[in-house]
């Protein structure tokens, strides 16, 4: 036994065995008294006992309390201490990881592609390169774009919609999905125009290409980028047309790299809530629209941007989220730009905004991120620096535990979208295709109810149709005959050239004294300015028609339905409209031409026959078009009115009163000038007078041009009459001959000149023209194929738009199934 004894001066001392003895017995005593402790004998003392203070009994419950309180305060504030600094270590740990990991990702890449290489090397052929699940469902998105049909499921397949009012980070979202600033910027200034689907697929180098083009940009170098930023400007301004400020038409391009998602996103233009001076006026309901449009598919992942720098009150886009998800099933919220809110914002006002308490709308996750300081030089590893130290050392999301580390950074969202996107596609994709697959037997069926002996041939096949048909024809046009283009070309040389010879030549030289000298000089000051373009002119007007002429007999023969005639009149108009003689043939004209005027002698009997029936046949035909300017002029003849009862006006029977005065003039002298003395004139005047018609001078001169015309003519078939037998008398007396028959030199001059005329324009169109025109058809044609609008406009029709539509459905429906097969082999 041991004994020990301690003094108290002032409370009750208890002695506690902190560590324990064994055996130990313990004994109270009061105040001033020796505190005795009777102790067993111990085995081996393991620890020592020190004393502890407490309060004695007679102490108030209230006091106790209160103590225990401050006790568990400090406890809590150090367990909150913990928890922070918990909470800091694992978003470290975490960052490391995503970073370990990444690295070992881009490892294992860099292996992967050296086996490949190396397989390839060893193999004799090379195998095509497999498509990635996110290529071939981007493809099927590409085919749905084009698909416009009443069909509700064209737009029902997943994709991610990112939608957010203008200038909220909604395109610095994408840019840091996408791990590339790849969309041009602008102080202010609206930029997206039209939609743009971006698909990210992984791959060995950071790429980007567009659907519809070959290149491929490399993003990692600064004039790539530049160069792509400036290439979706321009097809972005260029989709906009007739006054618009947004477009519907989709911009479609793929972007590769090393540690990219596979996902397919929608950019949509920014929602506005004031319009410009420069803008259209139905600006901000066609965003709303576009909006409204791609929100609406029920399988659509809705990326809701909102800015964090501005008040949350001014936001649009959170309304038109919830009318379109009212119960948040397929949005995504994120907060952006949070470094400068949490300058200026209210951090309370934050966090209810994360913690989904600000705004009515749902979502099914919250996210916080930060798209870079403002700078449009920082690269997107800066801004991802950047956005990681923010958040490692931000107070506003280290404080009460309330935004869990993965609910910040781009890194995390885009997990959390990928993660979405996939989880929606697997859960729709098969109800799709089964819908596709059933408007294909719908389309199929009709098909073979209506045309059951034709095969489907789209737009495109039809268009490669009439193409090959339009350059046989062009290819006929050599093989014509050289006859048959001497009768075109001398045609349409005199129906070009006729007027002019009548009118400037032929009809001013039988008015002069010394015909010959005046056909001489009237004939080259034709040859030297109008009579080569007109030739060239009327050369061209042949080779149009006979090439028209080849085409509708086509038409006839090949085309029964007239599904080309359209196509094909448009083409043929467009290339002949295009089509331009060549300038040096008007000066190879002009020497031919003039040396052939300079011959005026007859050469044989055959020429001089030729001569006087070309005369002969000319004139009739100025005949005919004379008489019937007479008739118009004076109305039906006296037979005409009464078996057909019509009347003559009252200036048709004024005129009739001044030819019947003219006519006695030219029947009393058979050989009168072309023009009347004034004499004539105040006989004629005056005797129309007693027919109580009052005329003036002026209008009996308009009246006798047509009458004398009509004389002339007569006179002029009579000389040719008395000429065709006077070609030896011709060729003995020359101009000297008694019968003049200068009138049928005049003509064989012109007819040579036509001839030779005609037979230069058939060289030059089967040589240069034909291939030139050739050339012409086959630019035309290359326009129209990229066309699809035209296309569109010119194959039109039931059996073109049931093809069409049934082409494309088949190509969804079979692209789909193939996507889901591969689907389901990765899994």
């Amino acid at each position: 036994m041991q004994s020990i004894s301690i003094r108290s001066s002032s409370s009750l001392a208890k002695i506690s065995c902190l560590n324990g003895a064994r055996g130990s017995t313990v004994a109270w005593t009061m105040p001033s008294k020796r505190l005795t402790i009777k102790e067993s004998r111990l085995s081996k003392p393991r620890r020592t006992c020190r004393p502890r203070q407490l309060s004695p009994p007679w102490v108030s419950p209230l006091t106790r309390v209160s103590r225990r309180s401050r006790r568990s305060t400090k406890k809590f504030e150090m367990m909150q201490n913990q928890v922070e600094t918990l909470q800091t270590e694992i978003m470290n740990v975490q960052i490391k990881y995503q970073k370990e990991l990444e690295k070992m990702e881009k490892e294992n890449r860099d292996l992967r592609t050296q086996f490949l290489l190396l397989k390839t090397n060893k193999k004799t052929s090379a195998k095509k390169i497999k498509k990635t699940l996110i290529d071939m469902y981007s493809e099927v998105l590409d085919k749905l774009t084009g698909y416009d049909t009443g069909y509700t499921m064209a737009d029902h397949l997943p994709r991610v919609v990112v939608v957010g009012n203008q200038s909220s980070g909604k395109t610095s979202v994408l840019e840091s999905i996408a791990k590339a600033r790849i969309f041009p910027r602008g102080s202010g200034e609206m930029m997206t125009r039209a939609p743009v689907k971006v698909t990210l697929a992984e791959g060995p180098y950071h790429v980007a290409q567009f659907r519809d083009s070959e290149r491929e940009y490399d993003l990692t170098k600064e004039s790539d980028l530049a160069e792509l930023r400036r290439e979706v400007e321009f097809r972005m301004r260029a989709s906009v047309r007739g006054g618009k400020t947004v477009s519907n038409e989709v911009i479609s391009m793929t972007v590769k790299g090393p540690g990219l998602q596979r996902i397919v996103l929608v950019d949509l233009p920014g929602i506005i809530s004031t319009m410009t001076v420069d803008m259209a006026s139905d600006t901000k309901d066609s965003i709303h629209q576009m909006t409204k449009h791609y929100m609406s598919n029920p399988n659509a992942i809705i990326l809701c941007i909102q800015d964090g720098s501005v008040d949350a009150e001014r936001s649009n886009v959170t309304d038109l989220v919830m009318q379109c998800d009212p119960l948040g099933r397929r949005t995504i919220f994120v907060l952006t730009k949070v470094d400068l809110a949490e300058e200026l914002a209210d951090p309370e006002r934050i966090r209810k905004i994360l913690s989904g308490k600000l705004f009515p709308m749902k979502a099914l996750g919250y996210y916080a991120v930060v798209t870079g300081r403002g700078r449009k030089d920082d690269s997107i590893e800066a801004i991802r620096q950047y956005e990681e130290d923010f958040f490692k050392n931000s107070k506003l999301f280290h404080r009460r535990s309330v935004i869990m580390p993965h609910l910040v950074t781009s890194r995390n969202l885009s997990m959390a979208v990928l993660d979405r996107f996939w989880k929606m596609v697997r859960e729709t994709l098969e109800q799709q295709a089964d819908a596709f697959k059933a408007t294909r037997f719908n389309l199929e069926t009709e098909w073979k109810n209506n045309f059951p002996r034709l095969r489907e041939s789209g737009r495109d096949e039809l268009f490669d149709k009439a193409k090959g048909e339009i350059l046989d024809e062009v290819v006929t046009l050599s093989q014509i005959s050289a006859k048959k283009w001497d009768d075109t070309l001398n045609s349409k040389l005199w129906e070009k050239l006729s007027n002019y010879v009548f009118e400037n030549i032929y009809l001013p030289a039988a008015q002069s004294d010394s015909f010959n000298t005046m056909v001489d000089i009237k004939l080259r000051q034709w040859a030297e300015q109008a009579l080569p373009a007109k030739s060239v002119e009327a050369g061209w007007e042949a080779l149009q028609q006979e090439f028209i002429s080849l085409m509708d007999h086509s038409k006839k023969s090949q085309d029964l339905d007239g599904i080309f005639y359209q196509l094909k009149a448009a083409v043929v108009d467009e290339a002949i409209r295009r089509h331009s003689w060549e300038d040096k043939a008007i000066d190879m004209l002009r020497v031919i031409q003039l040396n052939t005027l300079e011959d005026r002698f007859v050469h044989d009997k055959a020429e001089w026959d030729q001569a006087v029936k070309f005369l002969e046949t000319s004139v009739n035909a100025k005949l005919v078009q004379t008489e019937e300017t007479l008739a118009q002029m004076f109305g039906p003849g006296q037979m005409r009115r009464l078996s057909h009862w019509q009347y003559l006006t009252q200036d048709q029977q004024k005129l009739r009163s001044v030819k019947n005065e003219l006519d006695k003039i030219l029947k009393n002298d058979s050989k009168h000038l072309p023009t009347l003395s004034y004499d004539e004139l105040t006989t004629v005047r005056k005797n129309v007078q007693r027919e109580n018609v009052d005329v003036d001078t002026d209008y009996i001169r308009q009246t006798w041009f047509p009458v004398y015309r009509k004389h002339f003519l007569h006179q002029a078939l009579q000389r040719a009459k008395d000429c065709r037998k006077a070609y030896y008398l011709y060729t003995q007396q020359g101009a000297e001959c008694e019968i003049s028959c200068s009138d049928v030199v005049l003509f064989w001059r012109i007819q040579q000149v036509v001839k030779i005329t005609g037979n230069a324009l058939r060289q030059q169109v089967i040589n240069r023209e034909a291939r030139r025109l050739d050339k012409e058809i086959k630019a035309v044609l290359d326009e129209f194929s990229e066309d699809d609008d035209k296309k569109a406009h010119m194959l039109t029709g039931k059996r073109v738009l049931l093809a069409e539509e049934l082409i494309k459905v088949r190509q969804i429906q079979e692209k789909l199934e193939e996507f889901i097969n591969s689907l389901n082999q990765e899994k």
